[in-house]
């Protein structure tokens, strides 16, 4: 029986590098027009290589210099026809759908048919948390949900934020055309991403304490079913105790929220500044840190880091960006001077990389120029690394095969952010092409010719492990959710069962159970929309 190859399945830019890759040996192909049948490229893929992160012998096919919008098929002796899309606007709706995806993940409020479709849903946990280890209880509604569970953390919630505005902050033109949200047009001319973001916003800001620290999650103590809807998830929530990594990344994504939403509300800026600045002079007040583990009654996730100096390093960062005051900068300094944390790292668990953003695009007459020669060198020699993996690897994805883990797809994202932001620094447009080859291999270029996103490709994701979708009873999955990919690392029964053996970027199964492979969550999608953003232009 004939395969597919692996290609893009939601489409290529006419300008921009175009590949296709074929299990086996050397293969002669032909792009041929789907609706005339006319032959418009022949070509040669490259020898079948070994590729070690999939196993398989993996040939390349380049028709790079078809630029002619259309649709195309890939013909070959040996696969199936593949149809593909070569057009300008091929990722405006893959776009539109990873940013509304938040939206089907708020929290507290009803989801209606005119912004969710099918997909709709009654008001949620609006019930007050208990502060663990206290009497007192705490309105923390609002948010999203994290994932495929009903949990809401600190630490994930300011790194998907971050991902949004920053996103926003670079490509503005990827953001003007309206979801639209049920905000959609309250305040003239703010574009949707940030309402969105906003509502995520207000609850962080509903998770600092008195003292300016943060809350590190609100849960309940044991996850419910995975068939349980969210307004049918009644058991107690509790306000897990403060962290200095969940109060270093709020000060930090405050701080930057404080500096996008500026021109739209001086108050809610006001607001985001002031506890940004409490956080931070609570981060001073505890030096050694407060790390975090779950209390004993808690089995929820537990995003646990014992390492915060990364996080002090983005705080101070953000906070000299929008302020612009020295006691910030020196203490930036130190924090670099310090070291025993990585400054390119993006995600929750190391967040310096949002760090070395936040200076390398701030205003250079208020900066070290020997500091920010350090940060963009060491940012540039991470992008070369990334640069030549991905030129050995087999489908051109920046990750050895030791670091496809739990959610690798956000890792591939993440280095994909890294390059798009090198190729600005660099004005090399090589970092750029390479980013888009991470996008290729979330949308179908990969070894299992799967498409990570749901509702996108010829073989999307469909059965994500996310509650709503299972309880829900509807067929198809709610569009524009990135699984977390290929994990060899067998964290769960369905993984132990279907994928003992297989090869790193192999060790994926769309099955709901298995969570430690196809679960979605919020820091998963806002990497992509930030890459995506890179690639689109509603202006």
């Amino acid at each position: 029986m004939k395969k597919w190859p692996e290609w893009n399945q939601v489409g290529y830019l006419p300008t921009e590098r175009k590949r296709f890759n074929v299990q086996g040996s050397e293969e002669r192909f032909e792009i041929v027009e789907a609706k005339t049948g006319t032959v418009v490229w022949r070509g040669t893929t490259s020898p079948g290589l070994t590729d070690k992160a999939s196993g398989e012998q993996a040939a390349k096919g380049d028709f790079s210099d078809l630029r002619e919008p259309g649709t195309y098929l890939i013909h070959t002796a040996r696969f199936e026809d593949a149809e593909l899309t070569i057009a300008d606007d091929c990722y405006h709706e893959l776009h539109q759908a990873l940013l509304r995806a938040f939206y089907y993940l708020r929290c507290g409020m009803e989801l209606t048919e005119p912004f969710a479709g099918p997909w709709t849903h009654g008001a949620c946990h609006r019930r007050q948390a208990l502060i663990y280890g206290t009497d007192e209880y705490r309105e923390v509604n609002g948010g999203w949900h994290d994932a495929g569970d009903y949990g809401k953390y600190t630490v994930a919630a300011a790194v998907a934020v971050a991902d949004l505005l920053l996103a926003y902050e670079f490509n503005p033109a990827a953001f003007v055309r309206p979801l639209p949200l049920p905000e959609t047009g309250s305040v003239q001319g703010m574009p949707d991403v940030l309402h969105e973001c906003r509502y995520e916003l207000e609850f962080l800001l509903k998770m600092q304490a008195s003292d300016g620290g943060a809350f590190h999650k609100v849960t309940t103590y044991n996850f419910c079913g995975l068939d349980v809807m969210p307004e049918d998830d009644r058991l107690p929530l509790v306000l897990s105790p403060v962290s200095s990594t969940a109060t270093g990344d709020l000060a930090a994504i405050l701080a930057l929220a404080a500096r996008i939403y500026e021109p739209w509300d001086a108050d809610f800026t006001s607001r985001c500044l002031d506890a940004a600045e409490s956080a931070w002079s609570w981060m001073l007040r505890h030096p050694e840190g407060v790390p975090f583990h779950n209390p004993p009654e808690i089995k929820t996730g537990e995003y646990g880091d014992k390492c915060d100096r990364d996080e002090r390093f983005w705080a101070a960062a953000e906070l000299f960006r929008t302020t612009g005051k020295e006691d910030y900068h020196d203490a930036l300094k130190q924090a670099v001077e310090g070291g025993g944390f990585d400054r390119c790292e993006l995600g929750w668990v190391e967040v310096g990389g949002y760090g070395t953003i936040a200076y390398l695009f701030t205003d250079r007459l208020k900066t070290d120029a020997h500091l920010r020669s350090k940060l963009r060198e060491e940012w540039l020699k991470r992008a070369r690394r990334y640069q030549e993996t991905a030129e050995r690897d087999g489908y051109g994805v920046a990750l050895e095969p030791d670091e496809y883990k739990w959610g690798s797809n956000m890792t591939i994202l993440n280095h994909a952010q890294l390059l798009l932001i090198a190729s600005i620094e660099a004005s090399d447009a090589l970092y750029r092409q390479t980013a888009l080859e991470q996008l290729h291999y979330l949308l179908g270029r990969n070894v299992l010719g799967q498409s990570y996103v749901t509702g996108f490709g010829k073989n999307p994701i469909r059965h994500p492990h996310y509650r709503p979708g299972v309880g829900d009873g509807i067929e198809e999955a709610v569009p524009g959710m990135v699984s977390g990919g290929a994990n060899p690392g067998l964290h769960d029964d369905y993984a132990r069962e279907h994928l003992t053996g297989r090869p790193p970027a192999a060790s994926f199964v769309d099955h709901e159970l298995c969570y430690s492979c196809n679960e979605i969550t919020i820091y998963w999608n806002s990497p992509a929309v930030f890459v995506t953003s890179f690639f689109v232009s509603f202006a």
